[in-house]
């Protein structure tokens, strides 16, 4: 077994200078190119700093729309092509860091993209080189379903929760507010279920088996947990909100007002925590 670890961790390496070969005869992106899959090696840690940062320049406001076009096509050839655990959660980690700490053109171009092929869809993902590989696989899916929610929640939303800076009223000590505390009802009862859902999908981001103790599972679980505070405040916010306006509200946007009321009494329940 530790003969054919081994064998794995050496052709990873080959794969991995190869590639970079490649990129550096062949594209016209190369520096982009190299960056990006040094950044996904084979290597079980994360991402380098030194890496990611060049991703993440050339995705930049001041860079062509079409450098991050290409830089989002890379990514999703990437992940496209490995079949290796360990290469799919570090070009996740990749685009979550992105989808953090790049500019909203980032975000924006990879929308458009997903509209024309699903690069965060990974149902059909599976590394079973080893039992190791095949539970991390499994939250390699998942990791992907919450990437993919995070994007249907900036859609719907038209910004990103993440990104949101609370905003305080008056100069007391309170904490400051979601911009769920201000919509209107109609605004509350679209993006309040699209809001739950992706608490739903970072809930269920819990590894299981041999991934639970992985090192880069763990990094990349603390990417997603770091997400859960304003998610919930914009929830919670907006809950508050959605019950103020409740009885001025028609009959059918109070039913829908209800069911967003029940999901969010589940989720906060223990059951709903350990389904």
């Amino acid at each position: 077994m530790a003969s054919m670890q081994s064998w794995r961790k050496a052709y990873g390496a080959i794969k991995d200078t190869t590639t970079v070969s490649l990129a550096n005869l062949n594209s016209d992106f190369k520096d982009l190119d190299v960056a990006i899959v040094k950044a996904t090696n084979h290597v079980e840690c994360p991402p380098k700093e030194r890496h990611l940062r060049k991703v993440v320049a050339a995705t930049s406001i001041a860079r062509p729309r079409a450098d991050v076009a290409y830089c989002i096509h890379a990514l999703a050839r990437r992940l496209a092509k490995t079949r290796n655990w360990i290469v799919a959660l570090k070009a996740l980690v990749v685009i979550h860091r992105l989808l953090r700490e790049g500019d909203p053109t980032f975000r924006e171009e990879l929308l458009n993209f997903t509209q024309r092929g699903r690069i965060l869809q990974l149902s059909n993902f599976k590394d079973d080189s080893s039992p190791i590989a095949w539970d991390c696989s499994a939250w390699v899916r998942t990791y992907g379903l919450f990437l993919e929610e995070r994007l249907e929640c900036f859609r719907v939303l038209k910004y990103d929760v993440e990104a949101e800076r609370l905003s305080k009223q008056g100069q007391g000590p309170e904490k400051g507010h979601s911009r769920t505390r201000e919509l209107d009802s109609q605004d509350l009862l679209e993006q309040l279920p699209a809001l739950q859902q992706l608490l739903y999908r970072l809930v269920g981001c819990r590894p299981e088996g041999a991934a639970n103790n992985n090192y880069l599972v763990q990094y990349a679980l603390a990417l997603v947990l770091k997400e859960s505070f304003k998610i919930y405040c914009a929830i919670n916010d907006g809950i508050i909100n959605l019950v103020d306006k409740f009885f001025e509200m028609p009959r059918h946007e109070a039913h829908k007002a209800l069911e967003i009321y029940r999901r969010a009494g589940q989720q906060v329940t223990p059951e709903s925590r350990r389904r």
